[in-house]
């Protein structure tokens, strides 16, 4: 077999002193492709060599301050073993292994053949640029928030406001779930009409991200109903549906719009340094080969901050070069106000999109005001200049930093 035939998954570990790291990554291997092997007949090995897993590399790191040792284990699975969905692949290659001791999943590589099985991202990057006509600079977002008990015509009103203020793309909360007071399809053209009444005035359209929630036997066809709507855009809470509701919704022809995926209950999963699942495998991989076009992740710098480390490599899964796969685009979220765009450019470049809450819908002059110093503070550091100097003609943005401050320039 060839090196292109195995998925690569690589493992943080954590053990007592005097750790057989070889024996362990051997253990790995073994028991979670054929489950035994020295106890086989020499025919049945013959039948399931082709199944077997084998260690591709260990590299030992040391001690730690509690004196725990550490060590990297690369383990090749083959691809017979599993069909191509996140559902097979986590559970072959993570399942009975998370509840293994200290033991952390940190990278997984697929072969390009096996890796091409998987839908990617339908826009991407440049669908998604082509499709707002918005091209060398960072695209804006704003939420949807205070969504629950309000009517359609009140949240179509603030989705007016939002779409006056410049924003490329409006979304739901996440926690929008009862529609009770704004039926889906209903909030969806209301919202429809709203990005088009603002279109005259601004001159660009406001995408809108509709929360897909329900039974997930019921998803699909509501996700359909989104579209033929005129839901310019779909939101998924992915970890708590699952993976492969993403990849099925990416997979159908008949959804043709961007998909975003957010990282809810993401924090169960990938804080720790002894368990779990690296963020960067979380959000990043699993959530671009399965479908998301766009990927919201904890920013560094905001109210739910990851560490900035974390965050970058989270935004190099998403769009470092992968064959044939679109990138997605990353979405550092949560605090973000004007007087961070600074630091988000640094990180980031155009390529990723700013996305605020509070920092639209808090600014003292309404959402529109809001929406508007986030622009001028995205135009300043495009252009090379200084937020200061920016907010010298742009009284939204100078009203911003005086409330949220200006970091970058202290």
């Amino acid at each position: 077999m060839t090196t292109a035939e195995f998925v690569h998954v690589t493992y943080l570990a954590h053990g007592k002193p005097g750790t057989d790291w070889l024996k362990k990554a051997n253990g790995i291997a073994v028991g979670l492709t054929v489950g035994s092997w020295t106890d086989l007949p020499a025919a049945r090995k013959g039948a399931m060599q082709k199944h077997l897993g084998h260690v591709a590399d260990v590299k030992e790191l040391g001690t730690t301050a509690n004196g725990l040792e550490k060590a990297l284990l690369t383990i090749a699975y083959p691809t017979i073993n599993f069909t191509p969905d996140i559902p097979a692949l986590l559970t072959s290659v993570f399942g009975k292994l998370s509840m293994d001791g200290m033991i952390r999943l940190v990278d997984i590589e697929l072969p390009p053949q096996f890796a091409s099985r998987f839908p990617g991202p339908k826009f991407g990057i440049e669908g998604l640029r082509e499709t707002l006509n918005a091209y060398d600079r960072p695209l804006l977002m704003s939420i949807f928030k205070s969504v629950i008990g309000y009517d359609t015509e009140t949240l179509a009103e603030h989705f007016y406001q939002q779409a006056l203020g410049g924003v490329d793309l409006v979304k739901d909360d996440e926690i929008f779930f009862d529609e009770t007071y704004a039926p889906f399809e209903k909030r969806i053209a209301a919202c429809r009409a709203a990005a088009e009444r603002a279109q005259q005035e601004t001159g660009k359209f406001t995408l809108y991200a509709a929360n897909l929630t329900g039974p997930v036997t019921e998803i699909f066809e509501k996700a359909r109903r989104a579209v033929d709507a005129g839901a310019s855009a779909l939101l998924l809470n992915v970890l708590t549906f699952g993976y492969d509701v993403l990849q099925r919704l990416a997979e159908d022809p008949r959804i043709n719009v961007p998909i975003m995926a957010h990282p809810a209950l993401a924090g169960a999963l990938y804080p720790s340094e002894q368990y779990g699942v690296a963020a960067n495998v979380l959000l990043g991989q699993l959530m671009r080969i399965a479908g998301a076009d766009i990927g919201l992740y904890p920013s560094a710098y905001g109210s739910v901050a990851l560490e900035r480390g974390e965050t970058l490599k989270i935004a190099q899964a998403l769009t470092e070069p992968r064959g044939d796969l679109k990138r997605a685009i990353p979405v550092p979220s949560a605090g973000i106000h004007p007087g961070l765009v600074p630091y988000l450019y640094r990180d980031l470049g155009n390529d990723q999109i700013i996305n605020a809450g509070g920092g639209v819908h808090g600014h003292p002059g309404g959402s529109a005001a809001g929406g508007r110093a986030f622009v001028a503070a995205i135009d300043a550091v495009v252009g090379g200049k200084t937020l200061s100097e920016a907010a010298e003609t742009s009284q939204e943005l100078k009203t911003a930093l005086e409330l949220w401050g200006n970091p970058s320039e202290k």
